[in-house]
């Protein structure tokens, strides 16, 4: 067979016509298929898995290459909205009001009692078919008939799914979104009470219960509002809720696409930006700026404030300690400094 065509020319003394995979007859040679030697050579080495449409691998690569275009894409949208000059004046931020969290749902009958205890804002109680009499059950159900949350019976396997295979011994609440507010509405709530701005903004805290307590101590200082960024910040959830005790209800939390660029709106509009920061000059107590408008910037407890952030304080202050290799908790830290801003104001005529 090895002097058979292969380019449509007879081959030398095989007696064969130039046919490909036929013979004179105009049937096909056997073994060929019909399709000759130039169909059967073949499609190659098999390519490496992140190039197999449909393998696991491929779809893989497909999400990365698309996250990289989406980040790029959305990182020209942001630096055209800011030549653009969009957004709200003495914000520099574009995101309106209203834009929340994706839906939490609590698990578990301790989590859910909790939540309901904590006055946690909610949109449905699930409950399975068939619960034993468990007082706990008795007491969250009652609690969110007192408040108005409908109660949903539901099967095992929609329980499963609702909360994505948690233990949940039969009981599932859904909690409503976070309605979040915009940074200038902070600054907005100071004026409607006459008072200068104390707004707290949060630089890489992480643990919503952290989040929890600072507003707890936003709303216990006279604070006007918590500023948190996008990227990299704890956000309001249902730990956050159960940590403030209730404070969540009274003091707006407002969310920042930029917090570098949310900070420089503020200082636009006239207040103070003052870090806390463990290598700050300033003792907290010694604040001059404390009875002026202000945002007091809270930093991770591990790491502090990031650079930019840092950067762009007009002040870094520290609260003193007797231990300079020990840290504080940023809830307590906030306290602390948010005592001490308080303080000083009170002193005020």
């Amino acid at each position: 067979m090895t002097g058979s065509a292969s380019g449509g020319s007879a081959s030398g003394g095989s007696g064969r016509s130039g046919r490909g995979g036929r013979t004179k007859s105009g049937k096909p040679r056997p073994g060929t298929g019909g399709q000759g030697r130039r169909r059967l050579a073949g499609k190659g080495p098999t390519p490496p898995a992140h190039l197999r449409p449909g393998h696991p691998a491929q779809r893989r690569a497909a999400a990365q290459a698309a996250g990289r275009s989406s980040g790029r894409r959305g990182g020209r949208q942001s630096a055209d909205e800011d030549r653009a000059g969009g957004g709200r004046p003495g914000t520099g931020e574009d995101r309106a009001r209203g834009a929340g969290d994706a839906v939490e749902v609590v698990a578990g009958r301790n989590s859910v009692l909790e939540s309901l205890r904590a006055r946690i804002p909610a949109t449905a109680l699930y409950t399975g078919p068939r619960l034993d009499s468990d007082p706990r059950v008795t007491e969250l159900i009652r609690l969110a008939a007192d408040v108005g949350i409908p109660l949903i019976e539901s099967g095992r396997p929609e329980l499963d799914r609702l909360t994505g295979g948690a233990v949940h011994q039969g009981v599932a609440l859904k909690l409503r979104p976070y309605d979040y507010a915009h940074p200038g509405d902070l600054l907005d709530r100071a004026h409607e009470r006459g008072e200068p701005p104390l707004i707290v903004a949060l630089d890489g805290v992480t643990d919503p219960r952290n989040l929890g307590a600072i507003v707890r101590s936003v709303a216990a200082f006279g604070g006007h509002g918590v500023l948190v960024p996008a990227r990299r910040s704890a956000h309001v959830s249902a730990g956050a809720w159960k940590a403030s005790a209730g404070a969540l209800a009274r003091v707006p939390v407002a969310w920042a696409a930029n917090l570098a660029r949310a900070l420089t709106g503020y200082q636009e509009a006239g207040l103070f930006v003052v870090g806390l920061d463990a290598k700050g000059d300033t003792p907290v107590g010694d604040l001059a700026v404390a009875d002026g408008p202000l945002v007091l910037v809270i930093g991770s407890e591990g790491r502090g404030l990031s650079r930019l952030v840092a950067q762009r304080c007009d002040v870094l202050v520290r609260i003193p300690i007797a231990a300079r290799t020990e840290s504080l908790n940023a809830g307590v830290a906030a306290g602390i400094a948010l005592h001490e801003v308080a303080t000083r104001r009170a002193a005020q005529p």
